[in-house]
């Protein structure tokens, strides 16, 4: 299975949109560039595993490095506290979890 960069980023934005609804007016353009990065991210996670490039050890700290860069630019952000970030970074996270970890063959999500 191939993940697709368009698909899980839909899937993500959907998952922040619906998390962070009140404050989406306001945060939408960052959401959208966010849920973009961390799809590409766990297409990158795929695409180095595939070609034995990284190890699963490896592939969790690229995915925390993404998460850190995603939740301190959503804190930026007036009107948005830590608990809502990490609730809607989690809520993302779980939208997709069965399909990227499917795709890598191990737990990353």
């Amino acid at each position: 299975m191939t993940l697709d960069t368009e698909q899980l980023s839909q899937a993500i934005l959907s998952a922040f949109q619906g998390s962070l609804r009140e404050q989406w007016p306001e945060i939408r353009a960052y959401g959208e560039s966010e849920a973009r990065k961390l799809a590409q991210t766990l297409v990158m996670i795929e695409t180095l595993q595939a070609s034995g490039k990284i190890t699963p050890a490896q592939a969790a700290l690229h995915l925390e490095i993404q998460k850190n860069a995603c939740r301190s630019v959503l804190l930026t952000l007036e009107g948005l506290g830590l608990l809502a970030v990490e609730a809607a970074l989690d809520a993302a996270l779980d939208v997709i979890r069965e399909t990227v970890n499917g795709a890598l063959g191990f737990t990353l999500l």
